[in-house]
């Protein structure tokens, strides 16, 4: 009987290479940094505009818009060893 595997291996899925982290704490860190840095910007872009050039610090710790950082948790998370309840 042969094995049928459910999702892809993660050399093939361009997911794991393009938004997934080396853990998912990394992951975790990496999306409160970038939640933090647009509220920064936006909350401060009154003070000084300059302020609204954390928004593309955002857009990199999040590899793109909040689905890609989605994605790259599920990625990441598919890619860690199944827990053991």
């Amino acid at each position: 009987m042969t094995e049928t595997r459910l999702r892809p291996e993660p050399e093939v899925d361009p997911t794991f290479q393009m938004f997934a982290s080396r853990s998912v704490p990394v992951h975790v860190v990496r999306g409160v940094l970038g939640l933090v840095a647009m509220v920064a910007g936006i909350a401060l872009a009154s003070v000084s505009g300059w302020w609204l050039l954390l928004l593309p610090l955002t857009v990199v710790l999040w590899r793109g818009c909040p689905t890609c950082w989605v994605m790259g948790l599920i990625a990441t998370r598919g890619r860690a060893p199944a827990c053991k309840l």
